[in-house]
């Protein structure tokens, strides 16, 4: 049980010309992690503020189980929802809130008992159940809120932003926390977020929205190596890839990606995408991750697989080194290794994988790779 259907959904509040959810079609598979991510406005926690009951839907329908619920109250779907604020009652303590879902059941007190106690092992808040929230963490007041919903035992988990008040490193453990709970569990898990890191560690799909449009449904690996879109492209991964605007010209038997400060032999097995169009001259935006790409500062300038390139700047996030460097009007991010050393304004020389390169339509956005248009 826990089977979630969206039938083209849409939400549209009165007096605003575009629907904050348009055409929400999805179904969501019992005991599968679901994550919603995209930018804020997206229609990320509309979408689950109407299957927990929370917002009427404009128009189409939703299924819980196979059951209609469009009209259902919250209440009676079979479900717990976790807020980003934790939403508990300053007055009562950790175990009476826990407890208070299943008292307003009129759950018999020695099964409240059992859940709860069970519940705080599972958490390790046991011995926190005679606190009160004020006396609590960050971190204890998300797992209390996360007890409260498990004590329920519903077929359906939602989770809306719920770590984000944390600090980076008990955000971590609480995804890790969460994974391995829902895994135990098996239950549907719906959860949003902004952050495409929490998404692609959590998630065994990822919805990415954009303007109330899901732009892609996919597990995270297929969702960062065949990107619909440039918008998923550029959202999924950190840093975000690179995209260098250019044509794809043919010259006898071979396709060239060509740029103001490059002209790059097209790998053949992108040829079937290009061979869709009988034009000869092709707009696109050619993407490339910063692990695709090797910097040299040897390299040959009369190799022309080298393309030179001056150094902006450098960061290092620990085992990797984030180079910035300039090609003409385009900044391009290349991974390195940490112990590499880059200053402003060396010169130095890139050589992009085109096995590992993206082609999109200049116009639409949409990847070549799924049939895109091309100008």
């Amino acid at each position: 049980m826990g089977s979630i259907t969206f039938h083209h959904v849409y939400k549209k509040y009165k007096g605003e010309h575009r629907p904050a959810v348009s055409d929400f079609h999805l179904e969501i598979q019992e005991g599968e992690f679901l994550v919603l991510v995209g930018p804020s406005g997206c229609g990320k926690s509309t979408t689950l503020r109407m299957l927990a009951g929370l917002e009427e839907i404009s128009e189409g329908e939703l299924y819980i189980d196979d059951k209609f619920v469009n009209y259902l109250s919250s209440k009676d779907r079979d479900i717990a929802m976790v807020f980003q604020n934790y939403a508990l009652y300053p007055n009562l303590n950790v175990y009476e809130n826990i407890a208070l879902g299943l008292k307003l059941r009129k759950t018999a007190k020695h099964e409240i008992e059992l859940r709860v106690n069970r519940v705080a092992k599972i958490l390790e808040i046991s011995h926190l159940l005679d606190r009160k929230p004020g006396q609590l963490s960050g971190g204890q007041k998300q797992r209390v809120a996360l007890g409260r919903a498990i004590a329920r035992e519903p077929q359906v988990f939602l989770m809306d932003e719920p770590l984000s008040n944390l600090d980076a490193k008990l955000r971590a453990q609480t995804r890790a926390e969460i994974i391995k709970l829902q895994a135990e569990l098996k239950r549907t898990m719906v959860y949003v977020t902004h952050d495409q890191v929490e998404a692609m560690t959590m998630g065994t799909r990822i919805v990415v929205m954009k303007d109330g449009v899901i732009q892609q449904v996919d597990p995270p690996r297929q969702l960062y190596n065949e990107p619909a879109n440039i918008f998923v492209a550029g959202f999924i991964g950190s840093p975000q890839m690179n995209m260098l605007d250019g044509k794809i010209t043919y010259d006898e038997g071979q396709y060239y990606f060509v740029s103001r400060r490059m002209k790059l032999p097209v790998h053949e097995k992108h040829y079937r995408s290009f061979d869709r169009s009988s034009r000869t001259l092709r707009n696109v935006v050619m993407g490339v991750r910063s692990e695709n790409i090797i910097l040299n500062d040897n390299a040959s300038v009369d190799d022309e697989s080298w393309t030179k390139c001056i150094v902006e700047m450098s960061e290092i996030t620990g085992a990797d080194l984030y180079v910035y460097v300039k090609l003409g009007e385009d900044t391009v991010i290349v991974r390195v290794d940490a112990d590499g050393s880059y200053k402003k304004d060396d010169t130095s020389f890139i050589k992009i994988d085109m096995n590992k390169v993206h082609f999109f339509d200049k116009e639409t956005g949409v990847s070549l790779a799924i049939g895109g248009d091309m100008v």
